[in-house]
């Protein structure tokens, strides 16, 4: 097993049980280029044994993942040419200039991967807690079975802080559904977990000293089943909401997506490939909080 430096692997009841945590509590679990890599080396080699049944992907500290970094110190030295590069970097479109070398990069690093993550031959389990935010979502998203803590809020707040009309894996209107998403998109609210329950995005809600334990208990229970039955439902599954649009559509918005990133770079004289204060956005550092979306209300003071 590799040595990773931003995640955890640890097995369970014989190994038939594997949690993976994403491990930067200090920067809120923010998703840099290094973590990004290891996570998707940890579902293939859990992917690849034979005797794992059932996947757990969790974060370490307060919150489960705040989305994809936005330009710590880390961030920068993993994309500044030199011997702290990330050596992603330089591959799958890295060496191109303009919009191929950004439509590549993340068309294999937060596109393609998270589909393949969505089709491992495991049975997968997000356990989530604190904030779960734009790129989170993509993570959560990509598991079969999402288990919260009571405290988790779910947003996607690229669209008010940055002119993004949503992350690279599209997946809102299929689990918020549609007019939800275009009122949190538009907003940058948030649903809290109990809604999510609501809507069937999440299967079981725990309180936060015992999601752990719980979702052990919750995996050991389908590890139960055989395992060609637990791939053949999840496959049933997958393959009906793919007959319904959902990998053709996922395909269309990251092209989409990508069509956002060159309009900002475009008219910006530095190609600044997102929306910032002289857009009329508010710097992301800056932005206000986030706050929770109440039907009665259109701005929550409380």
């Amino acid at each position: 097993m590799p040595d990773y430096r931003y995640l955890t692997y640890e097995t369970f009841d014989q190994g038939t049980i594997v949690r993976i945590m994403l491990n930067r509590p200090e920067a809120r679990n923010a998703q840099n280029r290094g973590m990004l890599v290891e996570l998707d080396q940890a579902f293939l080699a859990a992917e690849a044994d034979d005797a794992v049944r059932v996947v757990i992907l969790g974060g370490n500290g307060q919150m489960f993942s705040s989305g994809h970094d936005m330009g710590s110190s880390l961030f920068l030295e993993e994309r500044t040419p030199g011997p702290n590069a990330h050596p992603s970097t330089i591959v799958n479109g890295g060496t191109r200039v303009g919009t191929k070398k950004r439509m590549l990069q993340e068309w294999h690093h937060f596109f393609v991967n998270t589909m393949r993550w969505r089709a491992l031959r495991k049975i997968t389990i997000a356990q989530v807690q604190g904030g779960v935010f734009a790129g989170g979502l993509m993570l959560a998203w990509a598991c079969d079975l999402i288990v919260g803590s009571d405290d988790v809020v779910f947003c996607d707040v690229v669209g008010t802080r940055l002119g993004m009309c949503g992350v690279e894996y599209f997946a809102h209107p299929w689990e918020f559904g549609p007019r939800k998403t275009k009122e949190l998109m538009l907003t940058g609210d948030s649903i809290d977990v109990n809604e999510a329950y609501e809507l069937g995005m999440v299967s079981k809600v725990f309180p936060q000293e015992s999601l752990s334990e719980k979702t052990l208990e919750f995996a050991r229970r389908i590890a139960q089943v055989p395992t060609m039955t637990a791939l053949l439902v999840k496959e049933s599954v997958n393959q009906t909401v793919d007959q319904m649009g959902f990998s053709n559509a996922m395909a269309a918005c990251f092209s989409i997506h990508q069509l956002n990133h060159s309009h900002w770079a475009e008219i910006h004289d530095d190609n600044a490939a997102i929306a910032d204060v002289r857009d009329g956005i508010p710097h992301w550092k800056d932005a206000p909080p986030i706050r929770a979306s109440k039907r009665d209300q259109v701005v929550f003071e409380g």
